[in-house]
């Protein structure tokens, strides 16, 4: 199932998107989808509903996309998680995953508008395969027990301000929980509907120009590594957002450094998980 939310921010509906591009109103289901939602077999009761033809056709009527799911409790980032994006920025490969974490007030809807934070001079984008979490996860025993954690997939952009982050003082939260520094979606795509995640090739461009292009095959540590490993030392909970890295070609690593400025556009798209689209504004 594709799951979005329409609706003005904090004001937003859930519908399901269907494979002939029809909406279905969910609210007679769940009035969102959330954290609750996932944990109480949301999915798995939207799946019956729909089989039963009990959901009614609704329209967008030109309403915004919402974040396809709602205040996500945390937002956990893997950086460094392509060896090509390690070497683009002259980075040691890692031996375990890079792990930080991201305000969840980032979280904006996959077409709404991104702030550049005042004074900023090296906003960067990073497109990445989100990971939303559909039950609570600790300690699990194995891999193969992770993906019974992972409710769906959605498209990130995993925004930066490279000064912010890396000159500072070394804290890479500052450079990465700016406001509206993390779009998402258009989707929630379950994970029945993902054959293979570490199959799903990752696009974005500025302005029309491409920029980066990579393959999830190429992660250093795969989905099911980072949900097992992550379990090992903290509690993953429904709702929660994993960031999984990105591939090489942000400005950080090319030698023009084309950051972004006021009125450029970035779009992203992964393969099954639809296409994002923002504009870049002085916040």
């Amino acid at each position: 199932m594709k799951l979005m939310r329409l609706g003005p921010v904090r004001a937003e509906r859930p519908v399901i998107q269907t494979p002939d591009g029809r909406l279905l109103d969910a609210s007679a289901v769940t009035p969102d989808y959330d954290g609750y939602f996932l944990a109480h077999d949301g999915p798995a009761r939207l799946h019956e509903a729909l089989a039963a033809d009990r959901l009614p056709e609704t329209t967008a009527g030109g309403l915004r996309v919402g974040a396809p799911v709602a205040r996500p409790g945390k937002v956990v980032c893997i950086g460094l998680n392509y060896r090509d994006h390690a070497e683009e920025t002259g980075a040691a490969i890692p031996t375990r995953p890079v792990v930080f974490l991201k305000d969840p007030g980032t979280v904006v809807g996959p077409y709404d508008k991104v702030l550049i934070p005042r004074g900023s001079v090296k906003t960067d984008w990073e497109v990445e395969l989100a990971v939303v979490i559909g039950r609570r996860a600790r300690y699990l025993d194995s891999p193969e027990e992770a993906r019974e954690a992972i409710a769906g997939y959605a498209i990130s952009n995993d925004v930066s301000e490279r000064e912010f982050q890396l000159e500072y003082s070394g804290q890479w939260d500052l450079g990465k929980s700016c406001e509206t520094f993390n779009p998402l979606g258009p989707w929630l795509v379950t994970a029945d509907e993902i054959t293979d995640p570490q199959d799903l090739e990752l696009r974005l461009s500025v302005d029309g120009v491409p920029r980066q292009h990579g393959s999830t095959k190429n992660m250093i540590f795969d989905v099911a590594h980072l949900v097992h490993f992550l379990s090992r030392h903290l509690v993953l909970e429904p709702g929660d957002v994993i960031n999984t890295g990105t591939p090489a070609g942000i400005a950080l690593g090319r030698p023009d450094k084309p950051y972004l400025r006021p009125g450029q556009s970035v779009e992203l798209t992964i393969d099954g998980l639809g296409t994002q689209r923002q504009t870049f504004t002085p916040a």
